[in-house]
């Protein structure tokens, strides 16, 4: 007896000496790989350990390094709603990994904070709920469909892995799913006809910065200022922590669950690290575990939170510009697509024309897009509900972009101007079958100036593809403005294909290429 007993805690010591073959966060069952693409496959083992990847009648080695690392990639697949299982072998391990219900299609990243975040039921986010809530949720059996939400998580120091798990598109999941990034996955797989899949990492309330790495920072000389005062801030944290009462945001509240409208007494004091409005934390967090997964291109929602006033908003365009640049650095997969949501109208500070401007320099850099959600806001709140549209406009972005579809994916967008006499007619591109006043009433939120810059409410009238503005106000005219407001309630310029007009002002600086 005892030894057969010194024999199985042997047995036992020679097992917890070797780890365990883990594959990296992004990969469970019911996920969806990309088609076309060689697949990165990646996880931990015993260093030496050769670890041996099946999936789609592929089988593949590679040894783990001497941290235990290991990284295979499977040959490109095509699209395949076949339900399959992968295969993790380690060559000192006893149970192999087996991930069922495994899909191959189309994957898409979608990030952001609390507007992507934004779930498609309120009993999972407060803030939360779409327009039409019970009929979305009863009608969201979409078995072709998945999604994977990560776990909020700031960090100093990157990490490789981020809690979450790929669920299948059920009434019983999809009111914990991102709403926009479901809506987009509907529109895009009711067209494509193939598996769609989700990697959803976003958080309430982050600036563009969190969610950059720490190089990209550094090696830019305007933003690198930003990493500076977040170190100082972490060092002052740990040497002399100082009492803080943090004021609660509406943003913070999508982000903490706080009661809105109170201050929240921190607890000692606010790490800066788990303040998502500073620079690395949420890339180190949440983006890093899962680069390099294979996707075709990513969405998303984000804006409210550019700090620092008209400073803040002068830097978002090299902010936003320097994400993108990381992200496809970092992934390998050239330019992918980067499509965002511009942001909703609504009687805050925060949501100014100037910030859409900043926004919409995204267009400059390649293989970009812009849904524009200015006609969709709610005064008074920072989160609308309709998040079926902002879901179909980026849809359409990817469908008229990627997947060759001959739709419109843009509303009109400004591109020229003539001055005659008191008028000011103005052209435009993306008409989508003509310029729309929608409801048939007279084109609202044009304003005209003079040379003096003084804006006045515009007479702006319909002209087959142009529209001409005027005012009795103003003899010569100079400029126009349209939406150049926080909220333009009212929103009525489309195009005949349903999508609204960029909001735009014709004395827009000139800007330089975006560094």
């Amino acid at each position: 007896m005892k030894t057969l007993l010194l024999g199985i805690g042997l047995l036992s010591l020679a097992v917890s000496l070797h780890a365990e073959v883990q594959l990296a966060s992004p990969f469970t069952s019911h996920m969806v790989l990309q088609r076309a693409v060689k697949i990165p496959v990646w996880g931990t083992a015993s260093p030496g350990e050769t670890v041996t990847v099946e999936f789609a009648g592929q089988k593949v080695s590679a040894p783990a390094d001497a941290a235990g690392h290991w990284r295979v990639e499977l040959a490109p697949l095509p699209a395949s709603a076949e339900s399959r299982t992968l295969v993790v072998t380690g060559s000192k391990t006893i149970a192999p990994v087996r991930l069922d219900d495994v899909l191959v299609g189309e994957v898409w990243l979608a990030s952001g904070q609390s507007n992507m975040d934004f779930s498609l039921s309120k009993k999972v986010k407060y803030f939360a709920g779409v327009t039409n809530e019970a009929e979305e949720i009863a009608a969201a059996n979409w078995p072709l469909i998945r999604m994977f939400t990560g776990a909020a998580a700031k960090a100093y120091t990157p990490q490789t892995n981020v809690g979450g798990e790929w669920k299948v598109c059920t009434p019983e999941n999809a009111p914990a799913f991102s709403a926009v990034a479901y809506f987009f996955a509907r529109d895009l797989q009711k067209e494509i006809q193939v598996p769609v899949g989700i990697l959803t990492l976003a958080f309430g309330a982050s600036t563009a910065e969190a969610w950059i790495s720490r190089d990209t920072l550094a090696a830019d000389p305007k933003l690198s200022p930003l990493l500076d005062r977040f170190d100082a801030a972490v060092t002052a944290f740990h040497t002399n922590p100082p009492p803080v009462i943090a004021p609660v945001r509406s943003e913070d509240v999508a982000a903490t669950n706080a009661p809105s409208g109170r201050h929240r007494k921190s607890q000692g004091v606010r790490d800066p690290v788990q303040d998502q409005h500073n620079p690395t934390v949420l890339f180190n967090g949440m983006i890093n575990p899962v680069i390099p997964f294979a996707l075709r291109g990513v969405i998303w929602y984000q804006g409210e939170s550019i700090l620092g006033g008209s400073a803040g908003i002068a830097l978002y365009p090299r902010v936003q510009a320097a994400l993108i640049r990381n992200w496809r650095e970092l992934w390998g997969e050239g330019d992918f697509p980067f499509y965002i949501v511009q942001l909703a109208g609504q009687a805050a500070a925060s949501n100014n024309p100037q910030v859409r401007e900043a926004q919409a320099t995204v267009l400059s850099l390649p293989n970009t897009g812009m849904a524009v959600a200015a006609d969709i806001g709610e005064a008074h709140n920072v989160h609308p509900k309709n998040k079926q549209d902002v879901g179909d406009r980026l849809a359409r972005i990817a469908l008229a972009k990627v997947y060759d579809r001959p739709i419109e994916y843009s509303g009109p967008v400004y591109e020229s101007m003539q001055i005659a006499g008191g008028t000011i007619r103005l052209k435009f591109t993306h008409l989508g079958g003509g310029l729309v006043a929608k409801g048939g009433e007279p084109l609202k939120w044009f304003v005209i100036a003079g040379a003096d810059q003084k804006f006045v409410p515009a007479e702006a009238k319909l002209d087959g593809d142009t529209v001409v503005v005027s005012s009795p106000l103003v003899a010569a005219p100079v400029n126009v403005r349209y939406a150049w407001v926080n909220f333009p309630d009212g929103f009525n310029f489309y195009n005949a294909a349903g999508l609204p007009a960029v909001p735009f002002r014709t004395d827009a600086p000139k800007s330089a290429p975006l560094q």
